[in-house]
């Protein structure tokens, strides 16, 4: 009996990594401190802070990944993935400084995994962070030869005292949304029941690409507008898992509320659809889905900066209002 009769294919692996090192290895900077392919690596933290705390979050991309095992299609789940977890630092007014991913397969396919891998780093360099590194994991008879998960963990850094939060926030406040244009990556539990018995490659109703071409556009990463913006932030939300009720309230203390106008944007077409469809309910798929706005902040009167103004704060029990 062998390692590789029981499914784990180790010169397989050894050779993902050798391919894998460019991709990983050109988003380090003169800060990364150690060695591709090493036990761990580390970062010199920036210059001009003062004070820096460290921030850390991880997530994944979620069951969108069966989508993409479908169509075969790999080329946006790194993004989907840097997305998730950057933006979450964002939300606190963090700048993100590197990410390690997490990828479980049933089999290892050299294409399939060198192509998941070279864009998750392809995203990194999209968000200013460093790959760090990660880990491929084999997992035969647990997992489906053809099946994956991605997972990730990214590090941050603000000044003391400069992070974003509900501690912020006053009646009288705006609160900005920035628009997405797609499912991102969450709710697609739903998403798959929804379009359970359709062809992925069959034409979405109303563009020129196929079902499963409008399912897998990736997530915006919305970190580096973060960095870029003027003063008068107080906090702000990433919406993700439980659309723009259940993470713009994480984002309020306990004496304000949220009034929001849902004639303020645009919701895409996709969610149209899907809601036609599944028959779903309207506050359902708010609850589940970001219809069309994926990140929200919450800013002094006045703002200057970019982004819809979608509503407001005002004195009340915590809540949010359409």
């Amino acid at each position: 009996m062998t390692y590789q009769a029981s499914g784990v294919d180790l010169k397989g692996a050894e050779n993902h990594v050798e391919r894998i090192g460019p991709a990983v290895t050109a988003t380090w900077g003169d800060n990364i401190v150690g060695q591709f392919g090493g036990f761990a690596a580390g970062l010199r933290l920036p210059a001009g802070y003062r004070a820096p705390v460290l921030m850390m979050t991880t997530d994944g991309v979620g069951t969108k990944l069966e989508i993409a095992r479908r169509c075969n299609s790999w080329t946006g789940v790194g993004q989907d993935l840097v997305a998730m977890c950057v933006d979450d630092l964002a939300a606190a007014g963090a700048r993100p400084l590197a990410l390690v991913d997490y990828l479980a397969v049933g089999r290892l396919d050299s294409r399939r995994d060198e192509e998941i891998v070279s864009s998750v780093a392809a995203a990194c360099a999209m968000a200013g962070c460093a790959l760090l590194g990660g880990e491929t994991a084999e997992h035969p008879e647990v997992m489906k030869e053809t099946q994956i998960d991605l997972a990730g963990a990214a590090v941050g850094i603000v000044e003391n005292g400069e992070e974003w939060g509900p501690h912020r926030v006053a009646p009288g406040d705006l609160i900005v949304g920035w628009e997405s244009g797609n499912v991102r990556c969450n709710g697609f539990s739903l998403v798959r029941r929804i379009i359970e018995g359709r062809d992925l490659d069959a034409r979405f109703p109303g563009e020129d690409v196929s079902l499963g071409e409008v399912l897998l556009r990736p997530a915006t990463i919305y970190a580096p507008r973060v960095a870029e913006l003027p003063g008068g932030v107080k906090a702000a939300a990433h919406i993700t898992g439980g659309g723009i009720p259940g993470n713009l309230i994480r984002a309020l203390p306990e004496d304000c509320r949220a009034v929001l106008d849902r004639a303020a944007w645009s919701v895409p077409e996709v969610f149209s659809v899907l809601t036609a469809w599944g028959s779903i309910e309207d506050g359902e798929m708010f609850r589940v889905f970001n219809m069309g706005i994926g990140f929200c902040l919450i800013v002094a009167p006045g703002w200057d900066g970019p982004g819809l103004v979608i509503g407001r704060v005002e004195g009340g029990s915590r809540s949010i209002e359409f």
